[in-house]
């Protein structure tokens, strides 16, 4: 019988992985495809086949996964929410067979873009020691654009795994997020003295209307 080739983009859908993920496969010898006469890449279906079926060692990437886990304070900290965290991904990354290779972990807003465990996770993406990042819930990674930090993850070939999609969120984590907010862009408008003073106002508002709602 004579053996089936799919393009890039077909064999990239069939192994839910991106393009530039293949071709980095490509680079670095995990899966090399023949070439058309024009140069184009075509791909042997029972190569494709046997990955989705993880009977070839090239597929050992897609069991290696990355944990990450956050919390916004250091009080979370210190009442073990964050070692918590992290034993509850570790437990389900054993559930599903899959390997850690590294365990990062932050103690900072999911609004702080220079978190360092984060920065390591970017880091570790590109070096692509693993195909899958775990995470708590889509919030544990950043509280805006989980989108673009998906789509980047994706061009290297790897995926994030949300492990509970939907979660009770920490109250006082949303209120310290909405204050940075507030915060920050007043500083932007009006300047440092005045961002933080709108700051304290809208948290001293927050605990009071806290208050009042839990007495009600």
């Amino acid at each position: 019988m004579d053996e089936q080739f799919v393009s890039i983009g077909k064999a990239a859908k069939m192994l839910g992985m991106s393009i530039d993920g293949l071709r980095k496969w490509e680079r670095e010898g995990r899966l090399i495809p023949v070439r058309t006469v024009t140069n184009h890449r075509r791909y042997r279906v029972t190569d494709l086949h046997a990955l989705m079926h993880d009977s070839a060692p090239d597929l050992e990437i897609d069991s290696r996964c990355i944990l990450y886990a956050r919390v916004s304070l250091t009080e979370q900290q210190e009442a073990g929410h964050l070692e918590r965290q992290l034993g509850r991904l570790t437990a389900f990354a054993a559930e599903q067979h899959w390997t850690v290779v590294a365990a990062l972990t932050d103690v900072a807003s999911g609004l702080n873009e220079k978190r360092r465990g984060l920065h390591k996770l970017l880091d570790l993406v590109r070096e692509h020691p693993a195909g899958i990042v775990v995470v708590e819930s889509r919030e544990r990674l950043t509280r805006f654009g989980f989108g673009y930090l998906e789509t980047f993850l994706h061009a290297f070939g790897v995926r994030i795994v949300v492990m509970n999609p939907v979660v009770q969120e920490d109250r006082q984590e949303l209120i310290d997020d909405l204050i940075d907010v507030t915060t920050e862009y007043s500083a932007r408008l009006y300047g440092k003295h005045v961002g933080e003073k709108l700051g304290l106002i809208v948290r001293q508002a927050m605990e009071t209307l806290t208050q009042e709602v839990a007495s009600e």
